[in-house]
C-alpha cells in the first residue's frame, strides 16, 4: 500500500474510535460533565460544540423539567430537563440535519445528551438529558408524532446528581420558576478534539 492509503485508513479507524470530547457546564446548582460523541453523531455534536466554542452557551440556562407528573395531557411520558442559551442573546445557527438513533446506533438512556427540536431537521442550540432510560425518543418511539425521534450525542459522566436536583426544583407547567442558570460550558483540556 501506499503511504497516502496507509494514511487514509489511519484517519478512517482513528475517526471512528475518536474519544469523546468531553465538556462541562458550570451551573449556579453544580457541574455536570458531557461526552460528545462526535465519532458516531458527528453533525449534531458539531453543531453543540460550536455552540460551546462561541461562549454562546454562557448565561444561557436550564427552564424546562419533564416528569411523569407534569405531563397529565401525554400518553407517553419521558423524564428530561432541557437548557441551552439565552434568549435575549439570540446566537443561533441555523437547523441541522436529524441524525436518528437507527442510524447512530446511540438510545435515549439514562444520562443521555440530546437535541430538542420541533420537526425533524428544525434544531439549533436547545438540548436535554434523559433522567432513567426514554426509549420513546429514539426513532421510531411515539413521543413525536413524526416518529423520527431526537438526536441523542452524548452523555453525562459526571453530575447526574446535579441533573436530578434540578429536576426536582419547583416549576409550574414544565416551565422552572427560577431557571438554573449555566453560568459557562467549556470543553475539558484533553478531553478528545
Amino acid at each position: 500500500m501506499t503511504p497516502f492509503v496507509l494514511a487514509l485508513l489511519g484517519a478512517l479507524v482513528s475517526a471512528d474510535t475518536a474519544a469523546p470530547v468531553l465538556v462541562r457546564l458550570y451551573t449556579a446548582r453544580g457541574t455536570i460533565t458531557l461526552a460528545v460523541d462526535s465519532a458516531r453523531a458527528p453533525r449534531t455534536a458539531a453543531n453543540f460544540l460550536r455552540y460551546v466554542d462561541s461562549g454562546a452557551y454562557d448565561a444561557g440556562r436550564f427552564y424546562r423539567v419533564v416528569t411523569p407528573e407534569n405531563q397529565p395531557q401525554s400518553p407517553v411520558r419521558i423524564e428530561v430537563i432541557q437548557g441551552g442559551i439565552d434568549p435575549a442573546r439570540a446566537i443561533t445557527w441555523e437547523p441541522i440535519p436529524l441524525e436518528r438513533t437507527s442510524v447512530t446506533g446511540l438510545r435515549h438512556r439514562d444520562g443521555t445528551l440530546s437535541m430538542a427540536r420541533g420537526s425533524p431537521d428544525t434544531a439549533t442550540s436547545e438540548f436535554f438529558i434523559c433522567i432513567g432510560d426514554q426509549p420513546e425518543l429514539d426513532a421510531g418511539g411515539r413521543r413525536n408524532p413524526d416518529g423520527q425521534g431526537f438526536a441523542a450525542f452524548g452523555r453525562v459522566v459526571q453530575g447526574m446528581d446535579v441533573v436530578r436536583a434540578i429536576q426536582r426544583l419547583p416549576e409550574a407547567g414544565q416551565r422552572l420558576r427560577t431557571p438554573v442558570t449555566i453560568d459557562s460550558a467549556r470543553r475539558v483540556a484533553g478531553g478528545g478534539r
